[in-house]
């Protein structure tokens, strides 16, 4: 097969299986690159101390297939309904992960299209790769004309916004290329640096990942830095913030129905029972199994059972409620020192008769130095200190 006929043959392929759109690059070294290196120099992939082990494998992706020639990258819309408020006792989860879990629908679909590929071109070596190889998939969208990394860092495209995952086809073969997109249409917009509830997005295309939401909440493993707890809001896992706000988002809104081309038509992306928002208390009553049942096939198995249950006890600490105080109270007591020092924070936001009862019974029995630290200091916010 040309390159031609084997790129629209994929392409049409692509769609068929229910990705968004597709555009082909040169496999590479990206310009990003640079901009990689600099960013974990100066301290902002935090806890992510693999992208560091890795650095040198995101320069070129013959790390990631040997021989690899070209790379298709596509794209899967996964807006569907919006996101509701939620009521006091409630936490809101990134749109992202209010179905199955992305990485498992496009896998699949990447295999079926390696498939297809291989079938067209038996002597050809592919491999598909869904956000967890050592590959700068943002730029390497850009090169295929997906779109242009705006100010957000996010990967921006005039008609989905950013409301898209995105997934690579690494191929020995040559394809007919993409023009790249060279334009930013960001502009002279600051909504997303304004709008960032902890000023992560330190300049323009500059995110200090120790300091976002979407990290404090999924990625990091011990306890929530206490000068961002307030600014996670009602957020239990995930932020969209910086995309809720960037106009490319927000014109593909209209007052009726969103537009289908806009809205993601898969049912796996669509929000479970319990995700548009999460009711928290309830998850208090979780064990591993239990977890394990309801999220193992979800974005949310990634925060693990004491991330996700922290992350829901500062919740409740920021928007108090009688419905939060039992689940808190119970958390005090969880086998995760994690989970006991969230609750020990979030009942120091009850109202001291409230509270102070089971603090003080918790401290004699505590051992961990992190969590009596917590019950210490909630114990001092209620005016009720431990002498």
């Amino acid at each position: 097969m040309t390159p031609e006929s084997l790129t629209v043959a994929l392409k049409h392929e692509a769609a068929r299986l229910g990705f968004s759109r597709a555009g082909a690059c040169p496999a590479v070294t990206p310009p990003e690159t640079t901009h990689l290196l600099h960013w974990l120099a100066a301290g902002f992939a935090g806890e992510m101390a693999y992208m560091e082990r890795r650095a040198e494998a995101y320069q070129h992706p013959r790390h990631v297939l040997k021989g690899v020639r070209s790379i298709l990258m596509l794209a899967c819309t996964y807006r569907t309904v919006e996101p509701n408020a939620p009521a006091p006792g409630q936490g809101r989860i990134s749109r992202y992960a209010w179905g199955t879990d992305y990485h498992t629908v496009l896998r699949q679909r990447l295999r079926r299209l390696a498939e297809w590929h291989l079938r067209l071109t038996p002597w050809a070596r592919v491999r598909g790769v869904v956000d967890t190889a050592p590959l700068l998939e943002r730029a390497f969208g850009r090169l295929a004309g997906l779109g242009w990394i705006g100010k957000n860092t996010l990967l921006i495209n005039r008609e989905h916004g950013s409301w898209f995952f995105l997934a690579a086809l690494l191929t020995t073969e040559v394809l007919q290329y993409d023009p790249p997109h060279e334009k930013g249409y960001c502009g002279t917009c600051q909504a997303c640096l304004q709008a960032c509830p902890t000023g992560a997005l330190v300049a323009p295309y500059q995110l200090d990942a120790r300091k976002c939401i979407s990290y404090l909440t999924i990625e990091l493993r011990g306890t929530l830095p206490v000068e961002h707890r307030l600014a996670l809001g009602d957020r239990l896992f995930g932020c969209d913030v910086c995309q809720e706000v960037c106009p490319w988002n927000r014109a593909a809104r209209r007052a009726g129905p969103v537009k289908p081309a806009c809205t993601a038509n898969d049912q796996p992306f669509w929000p479970k029972p319990w995700a548009n928002p999460a009711a928290l208390p309830e998850l208090f009553a979780l064990d591993e199994a239990a977890f394990g049942e309801r999220f193992r096939h979800t974005a949310l198995w990634r925060a693990k059972r004491g991330g996700l249950l922290r992350n829901a006890a500062i919740v409740l600490g920021n928007r108090p409620h009688p419905t939060g105080v039992a689940a808190l109270r119970q958390g005090l007591h969880d086998a995760e020192p994690v989970v006991r020092a969230a609750c020990a924070w979030a009942l120091g936001q009850y109202p001291r008769e409230t509270a102070t009862w089971a603090l003080k019974a918790r401290l004699p029995v505590e051992s961990d130095p992190v969590v009596r630290h917590e019950i210490a200091s909630a114990l001092s916010a209620l005016h009720d200190p431990v002498v």
